[in-house]
């Protein structure tokens, strides 16, 4: 892998990689590519969140919300510049995302000319799976009809919850009634439909939850998402907890409230691939948030982006003023970048690998450089305590040595499993 970089190192303005990452491009052309694309506005900054999100609607030249679609391809055209520069194998992109904020708040037809451009930049490989973010009140007939049009193929639609003073304690504005309007847009424009909820809000009773996915699983969605709720530093939640205003998360709650999640989806027909996901299927995950937890590549366009590429990571301005006045001036919007060592590299294939149903290849795992062994003794351990599953640890064709994939508790309990494994 490229030598390690310290964390913040400067971005050229020419956004060029270190020569040892050029250098490990060519091994890497049968890896996916995707792209994200941050959409940083919102109509109300919810108290929980502290993405890179905004409210006004003008945040400067260059990033109010009718010009910021042409400063985003700006960058788009500039990724292509450095991709090509670096003599980077051509990759045409597996995934699209549209995250935020809210990428609906967005005309759709702004959202399909910033897919055309990227489109005509990278090319997309057959099949590619194509997904915006959205806001079941910024969804409606006539806006689903247009981003399948352009190409996309699924909508992530924000639900969170069903139940009113959960989602006004979480700063949620939209009307439920609107998500399942939402969907059926959705699927009367031919695409798939995912559902995000949110679980461990204060005041959120047991019973709440299991309104809430009860009432999701009535949509039929293709897949869901269920996230527990984290208290970050620095928002207006933790605050509020801080003042005791609100109660504070409580972990027992969380795990009785996963537990919960995963029978009635199990129920209803959808698995886990992937701790806080589940799916009908495989042919219904989400294969850009895959890209994430397998190591593959991708751009990061927006204020605040993240990208990777061959061991290089690399984070945009996150001030949109100060990302349209990078690109108007025709330098990298990075901001920093580092390449981890063998030891952080090691780390992290164990923690996110852990976290999907595959689980962790223990040849692959031990090929890193700077793995921990991991022992028959300590994954017997795991086996007797209910934390893995024992099957898979038999060794195969395509595994050698194994794999160890998590059971039920073992999900409620991924991280301490990592720590064990880490040594």
């Amino acid at each position: 892998m490229p030598a390690a970089l310290p964390p913040g190192d400067p971005v050229p303005a020419d956004g060029s990689p270190p020569p040892a990452v050029r250098a490990a491009l060519p091994a890497r052309a049968d890896r996916p590519l995707g792209l994200y694309v941050h959409i940083p506005f919102c109509s109300v900054r919810c108290g929980y969140c502290d993405f890179n999100t905004y409210t006004a609607a003008d945040l400067g030249e260059g990033a109010s919300r009718e010009s910021y679609p042409d400063t985003l391809i700006s960058e788009l055209e500039f990724a292509a510049g450095v991709l090509e520069e670096s003599s980077a194998p051509a990759r045409r992109l597996s995934t699209v995302f549209f995250g935020g904020g809210t990428p609906t708040l967005l005309p759709a037809e702004e959202l399909a000319r910033i897919l055309t451009r990227a489109r005509e930049l990278f090319g997309l490989v057959e099949g590619a799976e194509i997904t915006t973010e959205a806001n079941p009140d910024t969804l409606d007939d006539a806006a689903a009809a247009t981003l399948a049009a352009a190409g996309f193929t699924r909508v992530s639609i924000g639900m969170q919850s069903a139940v009113p003073h959960v989602l006004a304690t979480l700063d949620r504005t939209h009307d439920p009634a609107n998500v399942s309007r939402a969907v059926a847009a959705v699927r009367g424009a031919g695409m798939e439909v995912s559902l995000d909820l949110i679980y461990g809000t204060p005041g959120e009773s047991l019973a709440d939850w299991e309104t809430s996915l009860r009432e999701a699983v009535a949509m039929d969605p293709d897949h869901v998402s269920a996230y527990s709720l984290i208290i970050e530093e620095g928002t207006a939640m933790a605050a509020q907890i801080r003042r005791g205003r609100l109660a504070d998360v409580d972990g027992d709650d969380h795990a009785d409230k996963y537990l919960l999640a995963d029978r009635i989806l199990a129920e209803a027909g959808y698995s886990w691939y992937e701790v806080s996901n589940f799916s009908r299927g495989p042919g219904t995950r989400s294969r850009h948030n895959l890209h994430y937890w397998q190591d593959t590549d991708w751009w990061g366009a927006g204020p605040g982006a993240h990208s990777h590429l061959a061991g290089l990571r690399w984070w945009n301005v996150k001030h949109p003023a100060a990302y349209a006045q990078r690109l108007a001036a025709g330098i990298s919007p990075g901001h920093g970048r580092e390449v981890l060592d063998d030891e952080a590299v090691a780390l992290e294939h164990l923690m996110l690998r852990l976290r999907i149903a595959e689980g962790l290849d223990l040849a692959e795992h031990a090929a890193l450089d700077a793995a921990e062994p991991v022992t028959a003794e300590t994954t017997s351990r795991l086996v007797a305590e209910g934390l893995v599953e024992e099957e898979p640890l038999v060794p195969d064709e395509v595994h050698p040595a194994g794999r160890l994939v998590l059971t039920l508790q073992g999900r409620l309990l991924a991280d301490a499993v990592t720590r064990r494994l880490a040594g």
